[in-house]
């Protein structure tokens, strides 16, 4: 269970659409990368790793946490599975650090990151997919395309940058919450989709990743550093969309929210 499946829950739904209202806004911009395989969960989650490492590189003081992929080693039996997917990380870690030396991506980067996302799957949704160690050569094309658009400038931070943070104990009374980035003073998620736009589900992650901020924090934040936005960087259309949290909370009744999302969260995951 996760964030995502708690927000799923009919009652909570409904409490967010009472709470918070959804910015009526339409985005527009052009579609720089469209797909190149039917494989989107698999591409967007392998952009969320290589858009990390590449941010890693610009912003060298960045904190990094555990990555997902190593959890699931805990997770395997010591069998040819277990094998199969120790090496992939370790191939993995290899590559990454060859590329924050050099700055290069090479394709066997490209080809980790995928890798990584095939092992992602497994810890997420107990997912063992039969083509596990096998890449498509155009999920590898798609990933460089999407690479490519990003702007260096958008995620240079001038003080603060997290990779992939959880949100102290509160990541556990939903089963598990973890953002992909925290720069400066925004909450950044990466969604690798064909459309741009704010849809409520994003809406309700992103204000889902504060709540569970101003209940327990940010590994890696100062408890005197402030989050003041939240953004969606669509990759495919290389748009970083954010909003100050100012415009969408209500200082009057946030507070109680935050009990009711805190005690209802327990109750469910009983934490």
């Amino acid at each position: 269970m996760s964030l995502t499946s708690f927000l799923k829950n009919k009652d909570v739904r409904e409490s967010f659409k009472r709470e918070f209202e959804k910015p009526s806004i339409k985005l527009y911009a052009e579609l720089l990368a469209p797909p190149l395989t039917k494989h989107y969960w698999l591409v967007g989650t392998a952009f969320d790793y290589l858009l990390r490492f590449y941010i890693k590189y610009q912003n060298p003081e960045a904190v990094e946490t555990r990555w997902v992929s190593e959890y699931t080693l805990s997770s395997l039996q010591d069998n040819e599975i277990y094998r199969k997917v120790d090496k992939i990380i370790r191939d993995a870690k290899k590559n990454y650090s060859e590329f924050i030396k050099n700055g290069i991506m090479s394709y066997s980067l490209f080809k980790s990151v995928l890798l990584l996302a095939q092992v992602d799957a497994i810890y997420r949704a107990g997912i063992i997919d039969e083509t596990l160690g096998k890449i498509d050569e155009d999920d590898i094309e798609d990933l460089q395309n999407l690479i490519s658009l990003v702007k260096p400038k958008m995620f240079k931070s001038k003080e603060v940058c997290l990779l992939n943070p959880e949100f102290g104990e509160a990541s556990q009374i939903v089963g598990g919450a973890d953002c992909d980035l925290v720069i400066d003073e925004t909450l950044i998620e990466i969604k690798t989709t064909k459309k741009i736009e704010l849809t409520q589900d994003y809406f309700n992650q992103l204000l889902g990743y504060y709540i569970l901020y101003k209940i327990g924090g940010i590994n890696g934040l100062s408890s005197k550093h402030e989050v003041k936005r939240l953004g969606i960087y669509f990759s495919r259309f290389a748009y970083l969309y954010t909003i100050e949290v100012q415009n969408i909370i209500n200082k009057n009744t946030f507070p109680d929210f935050i009990a009711w999302f805190e005690k209802r969260a327990r109750q469910q995951y009983k934490f």
